[in-house]
C-alpha cells in the first residue's frame, strides 16, 4: 500500500465465513470494529467485561446492520480466570478463529491491580492479551490465513520494560506503566509472528495504532484520579484535535483484513507524526525490535499467566 492511498472501510473485502474476535468491543475502537467487520460478513464476537455495555453495543450494531452475525461474550482481560472462561466457551463453540483483535485496554489510570495482583496497565493490556492469545492458539492454527491483530499506541515509543520493577510497585507513574504496557504489546506481536512462521504455519500476527482518536479512553484516568480539569481538558482536545473513532479504527481493520498485509507489519494514520489520517504502514521504536527483549518478555509472560504456547516452543 503506497503512503497517499486512502484506504477506507468501503475497501474491506468481503469477511463472509469468517468468524472473529474484538476484545473491549462495547464502545470506542472496538465497536467501530466490529461494527465494521460485520457489516462485511464475519461473524464478530464481542469480548466485554461489561455484559450492559456489551449488549447495548451489540444492539447498536444490530440496528446499524439488522443482517449481520454478531453475539457477546464475557471477557475480564484483568482476571486469568476470565480469560480461561472465554477461551474455554469460545472453542466450545466455535470451530475457527479468523481473525483475534487484541483492542481492549486501559490507559494512564491511577495505580491498580488486576484479580491476580498485576499492575492493572501491564496486566490487562499485555498479560490478559497474552494469555487469551495462548488459549486460543489451537483454533488460530486450525485456521487457514488466521490473524491476531495487537493495538499498540506511538506512546510505546518512550515506553521501556522494567525489568527490575516490572509491576512499578517502587515507582509507579500512570503514562510509564502505560508506555510498558503499549510496547509489551508490540514485543509480543514480533515475537509471536516470529515463532508463527518458525513452526511453517499461514497464521500471521500483526500490529496498529490509532493515532489521536476520540474515544473515552482518554479521560477515564482523570475521572479515577478525581481530576475534573484533566477530565475535561480530554473531552475538550477530543473535540478539537482526535479524529474519530471510526478513523482511528482504519489501522486495526486494515490489519486485520487487507490481503497484502504480512506478518509482523505494524499500521497507523498516514499524516505526520502518525496522529490522524488514513492508515499505512508506520515504523516502530528500535526497543519494539529487540529480539533478547522480545525473548524474555515471552518466557517471563508464560510464567506469570501459566499460559504457554505449545504448538510455537
Amino acid at each position: 500500500m503506497s503512503n497517499d492511498t486512502r484506504w477506507a472501510i468501503a475497501d474491506i473485502p468481503v469477511q463472509s465465513g469468517r468468524v472473529a474476535i474484538v476484545t473491549g468491543a462495547n464502545s470506542g475502537l472496538g465497536s467501530e470494529s466490529a461494527l465494521a467487520l460485520a457489516a462485511k460478513g464475519a461473524h464478530v464476537v464481542l469480548a466485554c467485561r461489561d455484559a450492559a455495555k456489551a449488549q447495548s453495543a451489540l444492539q447498536a450494531i444490530r440496528a446499524a446492520s439488522p443482517a449481520v452475525s454478531v453475539e457477546a461474550m464475557a471477557l475480564d482481560l484483568a482476571s486469568l480466570a476470565s480469560v480461561r472462561a472465554f477461551a474455554e466457551a469460545f472453542v466450545a463453540q466455535h470451530e475457527r478463529l479468523d481473525l483475534l483483535c487484541n483492542n481492549a485496554g486501559v490507559m494512564a489510570i491511577p495505580h491498580r491491580r488486576t484479580t491476580d495482583g498485576f499492575e492493572m496497565q501491564f496486566g490487562t493490556n499485555h498479560l490478559g492479551h497474552f494469555a487469551l492469545t495462548g488459549l486460543l492458539l489451537p483454533r488460530l492454527l486450525d485456521t487457514p490465513g488466521a490473524r491476531v491483530v495487537s493495538v499498540s499506541s506511538s506512546a510505546h515509543r518512550p515506553g521501556k520494560i522494567h525489568w527490575d520493577d516490572l509491576q512499578l510497585e517502587r515507582s509507579y507513574r500512570n503514562w510509564r506503566a502505560y508506555a510498558q504496557s503499549k510496547l509489551a504489546n508490540l514485543l509480543f506481536a514480533f515475537e509471536l509472528d516470529r515463532r508463527l512462521r518458525k513452526a511453517g504455519t499461514s497464521v500471521i500476527s500483526v500490529a496498529a495504532h490509532p493515532g489521536y482518536a476520540a474515544t473515552n479512553l482518554q479521560s477515564v484516568g482523570a475521572r479515577m484520579a478525581g481530576s475534573r480539569v484533566l477530565e475535561r481538558l480530554f473531552e475538550v482536545a477530543n473535540r478539537l484535535i482526535a479524529q474519530s473513532a471510526a478513523m482511528g479504527a482504519l489501522p486495526t481493520l486494515y490489519a486485520a483484513t487487507a490481503p497484502e498485509v504480512q506478518g509482523g507489519d505494524y499500521f497507523g494514520p498516514a499524516s505526520l507524526g502518525e496522529m490522524w489520517g488514513h492508515p499505512r504502514k508506520v515504523r516502530s521504536s528500535a526497543r519494539s525490535k529487540d529480539l533478547a527483549d522480545a525473548a524474555r518478555l515471552w518466557k517471563l509472560s508464560e510464567a506469570l499467566t501459566d499460559v504457554r504456547f505449545a504448538a510455537l516452543a
